[in-house]
């Protein structure tokens, strides 16, 4: 993981329907980056839905949650439609923005060896500056744990 309050590295992605969107672009507001390994799987379907429930929460602090894979733009789109997510869905098929963020790495699964995303979450503040880096989140909490983390780093603001 990249290390907390260092500056994020940007990137430009395109969404689901083949747009550019640049991390510098959300300057001015917290952004929720979060890495999943696949659209319409088990455990990132849930947590995208966790992060879609908890969406206007995010929008009350000023956050924008953008959700990146290596998946396509034609998959993140069904994906978003079949699960109503009211947030962005980036598309890193060559995985470079995965590597640059330290969660492209090697999965050990049934005893076979690959490499894959590791689901993990940044927090990332108006500045761009990293604030919070979560490893290995859990797909049913990840939503909740974020949010927390932001009430807290905004309560005195």
């Amino acid at each position: 993981m990249l290390n907390e309050n260092t500056q994020a590295p940007d990137f430009t992605l395109t969404d689901a329907a083949g747009a550019p969107h640049s991390l510098a672009g959300f300057r001015g507001q917290w952004v929720v980056l979060y890495f999943y390994p696949r659209d319409n799987t088990p455990g990132c379907t849930r947590q995208a839905c966790a992060f879609a429930s908890a969406y206007g929460a995010f929008q009350a602090k000023n956050a924008v949650v953008i959700g990146v894979s290596k998946d396509s733009a034609a998959s993140h789109q069904k994906f978003a439609a079949k699960y109503e997510l009211p947030f962005l869905l980036l598309s890193d098929p060559d995985h470079a923005v995965l590597e640059l963020y330290d969660v492209w790495k090697e999965k050990k699964q049934y005893g076979k060896v690959s490499m894959g995303t590791v689901r993990s979450t940044y927090l990332i503040d108006p500045e761009g500056i990293i604030r919070k880096a979560m490893p290995k989140v859990k797909p049913d909490t990840n939503a909740a744990d974020v949010l927390a983390v932001l009430d807290a780093l905004t309560a005195n603001a």
